[in-house]
């Protein structure tokens, strides 16, 4: 993407090139419900990828390097012939599409022989090249770096005040990445700064930035029920309403198997787990209704009626 397409850019003009993923169009639905309020409430504008193809959460690699990297050389591929930023709402996303749209920029100078067997299986499927030439972005870091948190505030219709959130920012987001330009890996503060500006308490705990478990729950279930529960009883610990992640993922292991790991560590949970989109269009004046709050496994309707819906 040029220097001069990001320039022009502005609040009032943001578009990007919309990645679902899997989770969100399948078990996390109502991730994809809330971003599309969400993004319409603020006036930005989507254009999904809807030939777009997983990006294979990390375990392409697991065969094969060049694998991961020619499915998402694709995907990112689609965006730049939008001559669009590439935007995904998933932590998971995010960090495997991210690190390589890194690795093969690198290898551009470094080594572009490799870039060009990347480009030759695209080729051989009728794909455009990879060039290069766009980012990508999670929805986090769009609201935060791009929208920009005073032009929230000024969209805040429903202050939620009184709300103690908790994020759980997982692994993805903040490591899998060489680069990080909206947050500190070790000490983030970015979703602590959205809730700030829509008018919620944040709440620190340890196990906030620590992995959830979900990629530990297909072989190791109990250690991986034990990982989720420390961190749900660890937030409600320190006064949490809710626990705010950007991840499906971790959404699937803290919110949709919350009774599987209340009983694997004998304690009584029922802490809510809000996705990112859904707070902050609550914030924002959208409707609960049309959020998808009704889709979570731990009830949100405490929560709804500490804000008065």
């Amino acid at each position: 993407m040029s220097s001069n397409f990001l320039e022009s850019m502005t609040v009032n003009n943001l578009q990007y090139a919309y990645f679902p993923g899997c989770v969100a169009q399948g078990a996390c639905r109502e991730l994809y419900l809330s971003t599309a309020a969400l993004t319409e409430a603020l006036g930005i504008n989507l254009v999904e990828l809807k030939k777009a193809a997983c990006c294979g959460s990390g375990t392409y690699k697991e065969d094969s390097q060049l694998l991961e990297d020619a499915v998402n050389a694709r995907n990112i591929a689609l965006a730049e012939a939008l001559n669009l930023p590439l935007l995904t709402h998933c932590s998971t996303c995010q960090g495997v599409i991210g690190h390589v749209d890194e690795r093969l920029k690198e290898a551009k100078h470094n080594n572009p022989n490799y870039v060009e067997e990347v480009n030759n299986y695209l080729q051989k499927e009728h794909c455009s090249p990879y060039q290069g030439t766009t980012t990508v972005k999670h929805l986090l870091w769009a609201i935060v770096g791009d929208y920009g948190l005073d032009n929230l505030a000024a969209k805040v219709i429903r202050p939620l005040s009184g709300l103690n959130c908790a994020g759980f920012y997982g692994c993805y987001l903040l490591r899998a990445q060489d680069t990080l330009p909206y947050d500190n890996p070790f000490q983030p503060e970015s979703l602590e700064n959205v809730f700030r500006t829509v008018g919620a308490n944040p709440i620190y705990y340890q196990g906030r930035t620590q992995c959830c478990g979900w990629p530990l729950s297909s072989y190791a279930t109990t250690q991986s029920f034990q990982m989720a529960g420390k961190h749900i009883l660890e937030a409600m610990a320190a006064g949490a309403d809710c626990l705010v992640t950007p991840c499906p993922l971790c959404h699937l292991n803290l919110d949709s198997r919350q009774p599987e790991v209340a009983k694997v560590i004998g304690r009584s949970l029922g802490l809510p787990v809000l996705h990112f989109s859904q707070l902050v269009a609550l914030a924002v004046g959208v409707s609960p209704d049309r959020l998808g709050l009704d889709r979570h496994i731990v009830s949100t309707k405490s929560l709804l009626k500490k804000l008065g819906f």
